[in-house]
C-alpha cells in the first residue's frame, strides 16, 4: 500500500534544494563505475542501488539529514552539516580531486522525511505502471535523477510516437510544490488532458493530489488516462 502523503511542512522547498546538492555532489558522484549517476527511492530518502567496488558490496544512501554508507556488512554514518563533513564517510568512492565545501547545510527532519515519503509514493504508483506494460512499451525501471531530482520512468512504443517520461518531481523553478507528470517524447498533444505549465505535457501537483480520497488511485488514474492518450497516437511519421 502506498504510503499515505500529508501537507508539506515549512521550508520544504529550501530543503529539496539542499538534498538536491547532496544528490549531485556527494550521493551520484559516489556511485560506481563512475558513468552511472542514476539513484533510487531507498527506506527514508534516497541513494544508490547497489553496487560492487574492489570486492565488496556497497550502498550510499541519505537518510534524513544524515549519509550512510555501507560497506558489506559496515555501515558509517555523517551528519550532513556541509557537503566536507558528509564526504568523510565515502572518501574512497568519490573521484579523485573532488572539491567539497563547508557551507552550512540546514535539513529540516520533518522536510526531509516529507520528500523520502514523495519518492516512496513516486516508486511504487511507477513499478505498478510497469507491471501493467507489455514487453512492447519497453517500460524502464523507476530511477530518481539528480541532475532534475525527480524519479521517473520511460513507457510507450517510440515508434508509434507514444513514447514518454512519467514522473514525480520534488518541485522546480516553475513549480513551488511536488507534482507528478507525464511528458511525451515526440507527440504533439493539445487538450484537457494536456495542459502542463512550461513544458508539452501533463501534470497534476501536490494539493490536488493530497484532496483525493485514495491518493494512489488518483495517482496511477492521471498516469494511466495519459497513457491509454498516447498509445492511441499512430505510427510517428
Amino acid at each position: 500500500m502506498a504510503v499515505s502523503l500529508k501537507p508539506l511542512p515549512e521550508g520544504f522547498a529550501d530543503n529539496v534544494s539542499v538534498l538536491h546538492r547532496v544528490a549531485a555532489e556527494l550521493v551520484a558522484p559516489a556511485r560506481k563505475p563512475d558513468n552511472e549517476i542514476a539513484l533510487t527511492a531507498t527506506p527514508g530518502g534516497f541513494g544508490t542501488p547497489e553496487f560492487e567496488f574492489e570486492g565488496t558490496r556497497r550502498q550510499v544512501r541519505v537518510e534524513g539529514s544524515e549519509l550512510v554508507h555501507r560497506a558489506g556488512e559496515e555501515e558509517r554514518r555523517a551528519a550532513l552539516t556541509s557537503l566536507r563533513e558528509g564526504a568523510s564517510v565515502i572518501a574512497d568512492l568519490l573521484p579523485l580531486g573532488s572539491v567539497l565545501d563547508d557551507e552550512p547545510l540546514h535539513i529540516s527532519p520533518p522536510a526531509a522525511r516529507a520528500l523520502a515519503e514523495w519518492y516512496e509514493f513516486g516508486d511504487e504508483i511507477l513499478n505498478r505502471l510497469v507491471a501493467l506494460a507489455a514487453p512492447g512499451d519497453a517500460a524502464t525501471e523507476p530511477r530518481l535523477w539528480p541532475e532534475h531530482f525527480d524519479i521517473a520512468i520511460e513507457l510507450g512504443p517510440e515508434e508509434r510516437g507514444a513514447r514518454a517520461n512519467y514522473g514525480f518531481s520534488p518541485g522546480d523553478e516553475a513549480h513551488a510544490e511536488p507534482y507528478l507528470y507525464v511528458g511525451p517524447w515526440s507527440a504533439e498533444v493539445s487538450g484537457e488532458l494536456w495542459q502542463a505549465r512550461g513544458f508539452n505535457g501533463a501534470e497534476m501537483g501536490y494539493s490536488e493530489l493530497l484532496a483525493a480520497d485514495d491518493q494512489a488511485t488518483a495517482a496511477t488514474g492521471f498516469l494511466t488516462t495519459r497513457w491509454d492518450a498516447l498509445s492511441q497516437q499512430g505510427p510517428a511519421v
